[in-house]
């Protein structure tokens, strides 16, 4: 089934089709009907596998077939989200999604001045993409009503539940005076999340798990290999110099390591941009620009970031260093491999953090492939004689080797 054949407006078709849409994924497939149908949906899907889109068609096109001018009368759907760059990159996505329609989509976060934010309130909204701290903001302040609200929208439920959100969105929900929909949607969930999930949605509500074994997705390949703190810098040098022309964001635990990782790899004339949650909110949107519009190649970020980057063409993740929650490594490898892409992801770790590689390995119920690395190779590395081996060699080795065998037990099965 392709969406030329879904019930959903011609301008809406026609720009899926100009974005390079043409079948839904899994989760557009399973999301798309019951959301449709004005069911309540909890959904599970890895990152990169269209959660955006899955609900952003239903939703736009509801309004659209509800509205017989572009004039607003008032917000019909509120999408909350836990960061400033997820409520971007969600707002482009209804922006392009909507465009032609008369549907006005419109993105708030903090970090910014109100003032303009207000003023395009008061012209008049129907979808509201915004972090909790500045719709509260603006709620109290008397500039967002939400009596006409249809349709709630929890994108990232689980981080949003995990930082203490519950209370504010029971606090909407009150609000909500209308008959409305919520929609949970999420690249991982835990247990104890999952009950207030649950607790939030009707009990008739919709459950979609799509690949609940596998939360990394298909088209990403993930690798550890066993590096010491004091010698990531000048594995990590030779990894850009291996593969110049090509995108790579670089994970790290703190803003003081993002800093200072860039400064190691300018003394070796890599060029590199931070992104951290120190950077104010303009130049952490330029930084994300330029990086999409490939102005530079190397982008160092936190785990602010792992959940709001959203381009398709970055080839490679790097985990610097291992994140504190293993659910967050699932966010920060789903960076690469977005939609048809293939990507790789390279977590580079300490003796320091062998730990927290085991816990990781327990949360994904399966063992990251070691990339192995001989002692010679090692020493000529963080020694950086004029030629040494290709890192990326070793990559290339080791997934020829995995195709290999996976061909043989195909072979054997038959």
């Amino acid at each position: 089934m392709n969406f030329e054949q879904y019930h959903i407006a011609e301008e809406i078709k026609k720009n899926l089709s100009q974005l390079g849409f043409k079948r839904p994924t899994d989760i557009q497939f399973k999301s798309i009907p019951s959301i449709m149908n004005g069911e309540d949906v909890l959904a599970i899907a890895q990152t990169g596998t269209g959660k955006t889109v899955a609900f952003a068609i239903p939703v736009i096109n509801k309004i659209q077939n509800k509205k017989s001018s572009k004039r607003s009368t008032g917000i019909k759907c509120i999408i909350m989200v836990p960061t400033r760059e997820l409520a971007l990159q969600i707002g482009e996505v209804f922006t392009n999604l909507a465009r032609g329609t008369k549907v006005k989509t419109f993105a708030l976060y903090g970090g910014i001045e109100q003032d303009p934010q207000i003023k395009k309130l008061q012209k008049g909204i129907d979808i509201l993409i915004t972090t909790p701290g500045r719709m509260f903001d603006l709620i109290h302040q008397g500039y967002i009503i939400l009596s006409n609200v249809e349709t709630l929208v929890l994108d990232e439920a689980d981080h949003m539940l995990d930082l203490g959100f519950i209370e504010d969105i029971k606090f909407v929900k009150k609000m909500l005076t209308r008959k409305h929909q919520t929609l949970f949607f999420s690249a991982t969930i835990n247990k104890k999340i999952q009950r207030l999930a649950y607790s939030q949605v009707k009990s008739s509500a919709i459950r979609i798990q799509i690949s609940p074994d596998n939360p990394v997705a298909k088209n990403v390949s993930h690798f550890v290999m066993f590096v010491e703190m004091d010698d990531k810098r000048f594995f990590l040098k030779q990894f850009i110099t291996d593969n110049p022309d090509t995108k790579i964001i670089v994970f790290v635990r703190t803003r003081v390591r993002a800093e200072r990782v860039a400064k190691a790899m300018e003394r070796v004339q890599i060029s590199s941009f931070t992104i951290h949650g120190e950077k104010d909110q303009h130049e952490r949107s330029d930084v994300m620009k330029k990086f999409k519009d490939s102005k530079f190649n190397i982008l160092i970020a936190t785990d602010v970031s792992a959940r709001g980057i959203d381009i398709p063409d970055v080839s490679y993740v790097i985990n610097y260093d291992l994140p504190e929650k293993p659910e967050n490594y699932v966010h920060r490898v789903g960076r690469t491999g977005r939609g048809i892409n293939k990507g790789t992801a390279i977590t580079f770790c300490s003796t320091d953090e062998k730990e927290r590689i085991h816990d990781i390995q327990r949360f994904l119920n399966k063992e990251i492939q070691e990339i192995k690395i001989g002692k010679k190779y090692y020493s000529s590395v963080i020694n950086q004689p004029m030629e040494p081996v290709s890192l990326q060699a070793l990559f290339d080795e080791e997934k020829l080797w995995q195709e290999k065998r996976r061909k043989t037990k195909r072979k054997k099965s038959k």
